[in-house]
């Protein structure tokens, strides 16, 4: 709890942030609501497709902390954002290319034009936003989530006035509606980043470490570790991220109601999400050290502790979908628009349905960060495939059009790929980890 908690609030301050482009965007209508949608996605899977050398990051230092090892420490932070630098310098060509990409996707076109005017602003904001993740990891992996924690605070303070200011035209600032949001998520990112570097600078606690010596010298051994378990913790997060992305594609083919609905059902659905995902850092910290020291059993008690929490915040959150949804769902609507009222009803839906894989959503989640702690990363990304593609999306597929439910089938096709993905990653990681049950319980 020590150590999950700012984490959790860091991925809660984080997904503030959309939620707060989600809401100001809505009261622009459903037409804009729904480009939002798209572009985003499309940015979220870029970044999530680069994400996998930030999380790597984690059980690399939390291992090598564990053995005192400072020299994989540092190397690891600096190799990583070289490999984020690049990467975010390949993406930007197809960033820039979304709206033939959507348009060959059965989109709308006007909702195209506007989702691409979105995403060619967003683009840059790929590489600060990986810095922060990486940096995030590695102080999480030190076990000094707190500086991360206050930086996204700011970042997400700071984004609701510049949202406010260039969507609408407020305090004199020019009316740029989407683009304006976009706009706003750069200088928010930027300033999250700033205050995360100045911290690793001139931190007491880190200076020890140097991290920014010779911060041009190359480590090709560090690398190739990072990519090793990069690029499988990638393509594991991006098929689950690309499952939605997909659903938002489907959506987009039952209406655009449908699909302003999802995207506010999906933001509601991401919030309660970002506690598993903060745990499950925590677990990927306290395995990877605990693996490190050579204390097996410690990793059982990490994955004991993980689940009965991610377990007890997953029957709060399907409490709240099913009790308040309208509530919850006007947060994102202007009432008075006229497409208002078919939005609500509509996301009223899907949130019941969420409420029913918040579960195995969360499971999921922790499942992946306890085997990224052992630095398993390959067969996760395999099971998590089979789960979300060859199981998820055609069932969602199939209730949703031949089956007949549109978006409520669709949605349903989503739970059982999460339940799948659920069912397996925890097999995986007992199957890995049961020599530790006959180790004694470590003695500090």
């Amino acid at each position: 709890m020590k150590l999950g908690l700012p984490l959790v609030g860091t991925q809660i301050a984080q997904i503030m942030i959309g939620v707060t482009d989600t809401v100001m965007i809505g009261w622009l209508g459903a037409r804009e609501l729904a480009a939002a949608t798209l572009g985003a996605n499309a940015f979220f899977v870029a970044l999530m497709l680069g994400s996998g050398f930030a999380f790597a990051v984690m059980p690399v230092v939390a291992q090598a902390r564990g053995r005192s090892d400072d020299r994989t420490v540092r190397r690891a932070l600096r190799m990583a954002i070289w490999l984020v630098l690049a990467y975010s310098a390949l993406l930007m060509a197809p960033l820039w290319m979304i709206e033939p990409i959507l348009n060959a996707m059965g989109q709308e076109p006007e909702v195209s034009e506007l989702a691409a005017d979105y995403s060619r602003i967003m683009q840059w904001t790929l590489f600060p936003m990986l810095c922060v993740m990486t940096a995030r990891s590695f102080l999480s992996a030190l076990e000094h989530p707190r500086p991360a924690l206050i930086a996204t605070i700011v970042a997400a303070v700071a984004n609701a006035p510049l949202n406010y200011a260039l969507i609408f035209g407020h305090w004199g600032a020019p009316r740029l509606e989407l683009q304006g949001a976009a706009i706003a998520s750069i200088l928010s990112a930027c300033t999250s980043l700033a205050i995360i570097l100045a911290y690793i600078s001139w931190a007491p606690a880190l200076r020890r470490l140097e991290l920014l010596v010779r911060p041009f010298r190359p480590d090709w051994e560090a690398t190739r570790e990072i990519i090793h378990l990069g690029w499988p913790i990638s393509l594991t997060v991006i098929a689950e991220i690309g499952m939605f992305s997909a659903s938002s594609i489907m959506m987009g083919w039952v209406g655009t109601i449908a699909l302003a609905a999802h995207g506010i059902a999906l933001q509601l659905a991401s919030l309660i999400f970002m506690v598993p995902l903060g745990l499950a850092s925590a677990a990927t910290v306290h395995v990877g050290s605990a693996v490190g020291r050579g204390h097996g059993r410690d990793v059982l008690l990490a994955a004991y502790a993980v689940s009965a929490i991610g377990a007890a915040v997953a029957v709060l959150g399907a409490a709240c979908f099913l009790l308040v949804p309208y509530p919850l769902v006007r947060i994102f609507l202007d009432m008075a628009n006229a497409d208002a009222a078919d939005v609500e009803a509509y996301a009223v839906t899907l949130l019941a349905i969420a409420a029913a894989f918040q579960l195995v959503d969360g499971l999921q989640a922790l499942a992946s960060g306890l085997l990224r702690g052992l630095k398993d990363t390959r067969t996760p990304m395999i099971l998590a495939v089979i789960s979300y593609w060859i199981i998820g999306i055609p069932a969602a597929w199939w209730l949703g059009f031949p089956g007949g439910f549109a978006g409520a089938g669709i949605w349903a096709g989503l739970a059982i790929g999460l339940a799948c993905a659920a069912i397996l990653l925890t097999m995986r990681f007992f199957l890995m980890t049961r020599k530790f049950a006959r180790i004694p319980a470590a003695v500090a």
